[in-house]
């Protein structure tokens, strides 16, 4: 029944926001969030699509487990910016493409994040060496013309996502993410909050400007220790928002993470009510899950009682072995991710 209705909502939708922010509204409304899952279709803990030259798509560790696919589809278009033929995990963005839309066709929602590259000093997104990059691609900076070709080019691959009609298909968009940490070139430390809010408003004009109104936008400050309230700083107004999402990971101490979560979610859901936005945790996860209870003894007690519209997990490298956050065949937490599933009616293609 969830996934019928999940397919109705996002893949029979006008294609607009809106499509998006209703199934999201939805989940959160009956207190069933989506689950999903980063990069669920390209590679898997023991396989690859883009090694094993697999257009198919049809793989899935998730779906190898319960036999359903996750209802979100993670991507990142970290790379495009540079005309890269593959994404900084090692994906082709020709392969990215097919599976957004066939994750799409499904009755998914597709998400993507940016980890772009440092525009002033040629590093990576973790490139935090200069204070000055934030202000140098904004109008009058030095780095300003040539970053707007790179959000062409980040446009240009969102606007090829189209269904078997030619329309434009739908996207929850989540740039310049984990903003309140400082591991990060745009984060907090490395601009100030207008940079910062403006950073996001001119990514928001000039997408628009190119014709992506199809996009749900997500911003997804991390999990602070202290001066929640400091969210609300960086936060670029109501008309440039539709999702507020925590990104906040998992220790093998349990209570550890099931307070964090729960302080940050109530915080964010303060600020979702104030703004009238959709509550999610945009990021999650225990790397090598060695908690086999952990979907049933963490997640489910720290989201419970917050109307959180959807949970995604990170990915699960298939060139790194303890790198995962999602259960496969075999895996010891694969019986407890299913009994999350089955106990809590979570969605699923």
């Amino acid at each position: 029944m969830a996934a019928c209705i999940l397919a109705f909502s996002c893949a029979q939708a006008p294609v607009t926001r809106t499509g998006i922010t209703g199934t999201l509204h939805a989940a959160a409304a009956a207190g069933t969030p989506l689950y999903g899952h980063q990069d669920d279709l390209l590679y898997g803990h023991s396989w690859n699509a883009t090694l094993d030259d697999d257009l198919e798509l049809g793989r899935s560790d998730v779906r190898d487990v319960c036999g359903k696919y996750p209802a979100i589809l993670g991507l990142d278009l970290g790379g495009i910016e540079i005309k890269a033929t593959r994404n900084l995990d090692g994906n082709y963005f020709e392969l990215m493409r097919l599976a957004a839309i066939k994750h799409h066709e499904r009755g998914g929602i597709v998400t993507l994040s940016w980890h772009v590259r440092n525009p002033l000093t040629g590093g990576d997104a973790w490139d935090v060496s200069s204070d000055k990059v934030v202000a140098s691609i904004l109008p009058g900076g030095e780095k300003h013309d040539e970053f707007l070709t790179w959000l062409d080019r980040a446009a240009d691959w969102i606007l090829s996502l189209k269904d078997a009609d030619g329309q434009q298909i739908p996207v929850l968009w989540r740039p310049w993410h984990e903003h309140s940490g400082g591991w990060f070139w745009w984060g907090r430390g490395h601009c100030s909050d207008a940079e910062y809010n403006a950073l996001w408003r001119m990514t928001w004009d000039h997408f628009r400007a190119r014709g992506l109104e199809n996009l749900a936008w997500a911003i997804s400050p991390n999990y602070m220790e202290r001066d929640f309230e400091k969210w609300e700083t960086r936060y670029p107004g109501d008309a440039y928002v539709d999702v507020i999402g925590l990104d906040c990971y998992a220790s093998p101490d349990r209570e550890t993470y099931i307070a964090r979560m729960r302080d940050g979610l109530a915080s964010l859901q303060k600020m979702c009510e104030k703004h009238g936005k959709i509550l999610a945790v945009t990021e999650t996860g225990l790397e090598s899950l060695p908690d086999p209870q952990w979907w049933t003894g963490a997640l489910a007690p720290a989201i419970q009682g917050f109307p959180v519209s959807y949970v995604l997990t990170w990915r699960n490298a298939s060139d790194r072995p303890e790198h995962y956050y999602a259960p496969f065949p075999g895996e010891p937490g694969a019986a407890d991710f299913l009994a999350w599933i089955e106990q809590y009616d979570i969605p699923m293609l």
